[in-house]
């Protein structure tokens, strides 16, 4: 537990008071941290979360673009489509599922390659993955990198002010970092050049891997559908991008209690399942924090997976080599016992009214 009281880099404002309480930072405080922190000129190991959000802007033009020059009804459905189903499903895919959790395992690195480039890139995997891990140790705690407790804002703007990496990690430290990493294929910096760059990912392969990412997605989309195609589903992404920045404070019910009996089953935290990240993306997220490491969250008859369909259909290819389901163990342990209790208290209620 050590570690991941201080593999994140801390905020100025502080993760607990004196008291050991959450601290909530007003909203001048979290704008300053955040612009002080994208502040490259100021400090070169701001790099990470620099790059994260100016490929967050450099998606705005496409966006306007379809909605002033392309748009039509039918690129409007393409849009909702790749940007609330394709864009969020390879997000629980592959950030989620697979990077943070190792859910499944790829038959080899082919099928890593190919999955981690599904969709335009947007996120970077570092400030994802090492602080998700720190999100379920201490999840809605003080130290929770997108505790919803703090705010709205505390949780939007978390990818810059509370998920990078700490820049002065031992070695020590650093290997464990790079044991959380490794099996994603991103490449890690030595030590030395973690030193001087703050981070996990080298900028150079960072960059490189955008444009790479990009220059084949816009190629593609432009031989299908022209330049309206292209810029209607880049827009789209970039829709995503800020919208999914949202996810954990709704889905944590904005630092509330909203969990619902028969519903949502972990209680160690304030995650719910909601309908719509649901549905379109197989965040079943109270599921999810029961079992983190299931391939699958949608458990029960209604609650659509298409990640888990993904996952599924890619060991069925041969492309997935091995997979954890705890569906079976959900119900045996959650569900199924509910069911027992609630049929046993309407049997009781009938023989009283008799």
């Amino acid at each position: 537990m050590a570690f991941l009281d201080h593999v994140l880099q801390s905020p100025a404002y502080g993760w607990k008071d004196d008291g050991g309480n959450l601290v909530k930072p007003g909203v001048g405080d979290i704008f300053k941290e955040f612009f002080s922190r994208l502040n490259v000129f100021n400090d070169v190991k701001n790099w990470l979360p620099f790059f994260s959000w100016l490929k967050v802007f450099c998606l705005i033009p496409f966006f306007f673009l379809f909605v002033f020059k392309f748009f039509t009804l039918g690129l409007l459905a393409a849009a909702f489509i790749y940007s609330m189903i394709v864009m969020g499903t390879h997000g629980t895919i592959w950030h989620h599922r697979y990077c943070t959790h190792g859910a499944y395992k790829f038959r080899n690195g082919f099928w890593r390659f190919f999955t981690q480039n599904l969709t335009i890139n947007v996120i970077p995997e570092e400030i994802y993955v090492v602080s998700h891990h720190v999100h379920h140790a201490k999840s809605d705690q003080p130290g929770d990198p997108y505790n919803a407790e703090a705010g709205f804002l505390y949780c939007f703007l978390a990818d810059v002010n509370h998920q990078p990496i700490a820049k002065d990690l031992s070695e020590a430290d650093y290997d464990r970092v790079k044991l959380l990493m490794s099996h994603t294929g991103v490449k890690a910096n030595t030590y030395t050049q973690y030193q001087k760059w703050g981070s996990y990912v080298n900028p150079a392969r960072a960059t490189m891997a955008w444009v790479l990412n990009w220059s084949f997605w816009y190629l593609t989309f432009y031989l299908i559908g022209g330049h309206a195609l292209a810029c209607t589903l880049f827009g789209a992404a970039g829709f995503w991008a800020v919208g999914v920045r949202t996810f954990n404070y709704e889905g944590h019910g904005k630092g509330e209690d909203k969990q619902r009996e028969g519903v949502d089953f972990s209680h160690r935290d304030k995650s719910i399942n909601q309908l719509w990240p649901g549905l379109v993306a197989g965040e079943w997220h109270n599921n999810h924090h029961l079992f983190p490491k299931s391939a699958r969250s949608g458990f029960k008859a209604h609650q659509v997976d298409m990640a888990w369909y993904y996952i599924k259909f890619m060991s069925m290819v041969g492309a997935v080599s091995s997979y954890t389901d705890s569906k079976k163990q959900f119900l045996e342990q959650y569900h199924l016992p509910y069911l027992a209790a609630k049929n046993a208290e309407k049997k009781v209620l009938v023989e009283e009214k008799v």
